[in-house]
C-alpha cells in the first residue's frame, strides 16, 4: 500500500443491513462479511473517497482516539479487505 491511498468500495460491493440476521454486512460478489462494530466504523467513513489519512483523523476524532494509536488496526483491517477484492486502493494523487 502506498502511504496515503484513496480507499474504495470496488464495483459490486457496497454495505448493506443484514434484517434477517440484523446486522451490517460487506456484500461483495458471491460473498457477504458479517461486520462487527469496529468494521462497520471503518466502511462508513469511505463517502468521498477519502484518503487514508483522512480516514484516520474522521476516526480518531469520532471516538476521541489517538490517530497513531488506531492507525496499525485501521491498515490492518482494510489491507485483509484488499486481499479478499473487498476495497481497491487508488494509488494515483489527486493533485496529479
Amino acid at each position: 500500500m502506498t502511504d496515503d491511498p484513496i480507499i474504495r468500495l470496488p464495483r459490486g460491493v457496497r454495505l448493506h443491513h443484514d434484517r434477517v440476521r440484523n446486522l451490517p454486512v460487506l456484500l461483495g460478489p458471491e460473498r457477504a462479511l458479517m461486520l462487527d462494530d469496529i468494521g462497520l466504523a471503518i466502511l462508513s467513513e469511505l463517502h468521498d473517497t477519502p484518503r487514508l489519512s483522512s480516514l484516520i483523523t474522521r476516526l480518531a476524532a469520532r471516538y476521541d482516539a489517538p490517530a497513531t494509536e488506531i492507525t496499525t488496526d485501521v491498515r490492518a483491517f482494510l489491507d485483509d479487505l484488499q486481499v479478499q477484492r473487498l476495497v481497491d486502493y487508488d494509488k494515483e494523487s489527486s493533485d496529479a
